[in-house]
């Protein structure tokens, strides 16, 4: 996993939750009209292409997917290091692929057996049952010294990292039984409740947050140290919670609530925006709203409003971080008055921002490698909550709406520079915008040499035609669950969210209702 979306704050897993969803469970997720036929056609040679570029990823020995790999799909071009997100994302990538009629059930099964046997293999921390952060694909090697440079690497172990593997295991579990057994073994040595700060928000308040994750060992940094579960020695956690609901960190509440590992006021503790005083004045703009109390847990309910919408904001304004938990949790389906409504103007906001706002010609903001070399957070700046968060363009173009009585704001921008775009993000979309998202990604092929034997590259600068030719495991991930959901009746939220999964979460995401419009 990238660079995430953070804010600095001053009991086992069970196999039981691995059981069959059947295969003809009805669909449980967003909504979205049919699709045309030529469009159905076209998306599933995007997802055939794409799990290209994943096998090119995956070390045949240990079936680890690399990091990244260069657009031409060359071996010799694979990043020497994963994480276990990436493995995650081949886990789910290889069941939507076989859903789609790419593999067949045989292969399918011969990519996540591998990767799970070599997962059970792999160096963790023996007292939480976590997987450190990066791994060598070609042997499975604990990473200490960083392959590009030799700088080196303090064993770390990311709590968000760790949730979409547990995550993917959750679904492979449900998904084949002879598979079910390797998948509930390695998670149901994985303890959530080791990140789990009681205390985040004070002794009181009712509820704690997540911790972004620990070092067993004292890092330069230092870190705080402690152990929120009393089992082995201290570690050295990082300075910050994860505080912000809408992001893609919260698959590390639904997972941890869904195990029974955290309590479900969790859910609660965490912010929808800021509150509307001068003293969180630092924040995008003054957010609309009142207080609430849900669980003994007081809420303030807040929105943002920009160019005629209302909507919760992320951190930093990027697709990545409203909707790839979605990919899993049938958000829009079970929390109709929160996330169904949150996140089709989440997606009409990215569109107005790209076609309108910024003038681009195209959207779709989100994490992704840089154009110009590396990797870069992009979004839309008015959509987070962070005035110095994610910006849609390489020159970082802010907006400052000012913040009413404590902020004055700055003028909107007259222009903006050479916006980036990147494909995961249009994917993600397509459950709530599905024809403008087919067109995009068309207009990008035409547009631009962002295509090849392993699908879209990953991100382009829109006024220099500048491409990323390359591919990300998680970026490519994303594309192949999307694709899933969206053309084989929602495989993946019907894997992840049956059972005792189900029966925790539902009714939880059921209680809110955010102060976002019907329909605005």
């Amino acid at each position: 996993m990238k660079r995430r979306s953070v804010l600095t704050l001053a009991a086992g897993a069970s196999a039981a939750l691995l059981v069959p969803s059947g295969a003809g469970a009805a669909p449980d997720g967003g909504p979205v009209g049919p699709l045309a036929d030529a469009d159905r056609r076209l998306l599933l040679r995007y997802a055939a292409d794409t799990w290209r570029s994943m096998t090119a990823m995956v070390d045949p020995g240990t079936g680890l997917v690399a990091d990244n790999i260069e657009a031409d799909l060359a071996a010799a071009t694979r990043s020497r290091y994963t994480s276990p997100t990436n493995v995650g994302c081949l886990i789910w990538s290889a069941i939507s692929a076989r859903e789609l009629g790419v593999i067949s059930r045989g292969e399918a099964r011969r990519y996540i057996r591998t990767a799970l046997d070599t997962l059970s293999r792999l160096e963790r921390h023996p007292y939480s049952g976590m997987f450190y952060n990066w791994y060598d694909p070609a042997d499975g090697r604990l990473l200490r010294s960083w392959p590009i440079d030799g700088s080196p690497v303090y064993p770390f172990l990311s709590s968000v990292d760790n949730a979409w593997l547990a995550a993917a295991l959750m679904v492979v579990g449900n998904d084949d039984p002879a598979l079910a057994a390797s998948a509930g073994r390695i998670l149901a040595e994985m303890d959530f409740g080791f990140y789990y700060d009681a205390n985040a928000r004070g002794a009181d308040f009712g509820a704690g947050l997540m911790r972004g994750g620990f070092w067993p060992e004292r890092p330069p940094n230092g870190g705080v140290e402690d152990n929120y579960r009393g089992r082995g020695p201290n570690v050295w956690y990082t300075g910050h919670h994860y505080g912000t609901l809408h992001s893609e960190t919260r698959i590390i509440s639904y997972v941890a609530i869904a195990l029974g590992q955290v309590p479900r006021e969790h859910y609660f503790a965490m912010w929808r925006t800021f509150e509307p005083n001068c003293d969180w004045s630092w924040q995008e703009m003054k957010p609309v709203g009142e207080y609430v109390e849900h669980l003994g847990i007081r809420v303030f309910e807040g929105a943002y409003r920009h160019r005629g919408r209302q909507y919760v904001p992320t951190w930093g304004g990027s697709m990545f971080e409203a909707l790839m938990p979605d990919l899993l949790v049938p958000e829009a389906r079970w929390a109709p008055d929160s996330w169904g409504r949150n996140h089709p103007v989440f997606v009409r906001g990215q569109i107005d921002h790209g076609l309108h706002e910024a003038g681009y010609g195209h959207w779709g903001f989100s994490p992704s490698s840089n154009p110009a070399g590396g990797y870069r957070e992009y979004g839309v700046d008015p959509m987070g909550l962070d005035t110095d968060g994610y910006t849609s363009d390489q020159e970082r173009t802010r907006v400052n709406l000012g913040f009413d009585g404590c902020r004055p704001a700055d003028p909107l921008p007259t222009s903006y520079g050479d916006g980036v775009v990147t494909p995961h993000a249009v994917f993600l979309a397509l459950p709530y915008a599905p024809d403008e998202a087919v067109d995009q990604l068309a207009r990008l092929r035409a547009d631009f040499d962002c295509y090849g034997p392993g699908g879209f590259h990953d991100a382009v600068a829109v006024r220099s035609g500048t491409v990323a030719h390359r591919h990300l495991a998680l970026d490519q991930g994303m594309v192949l669950g999307a694709l899933g959901n969206l053309l084989a009746g929602d495989t993946l939220r019907r894997r992840f969210a049956t059972g005792r999964t189900a029966e925790r979460l539902r009714p939880l995401l059921g209680i809110e209702e955010f102060a976002v419009p019907a329909g605005n």
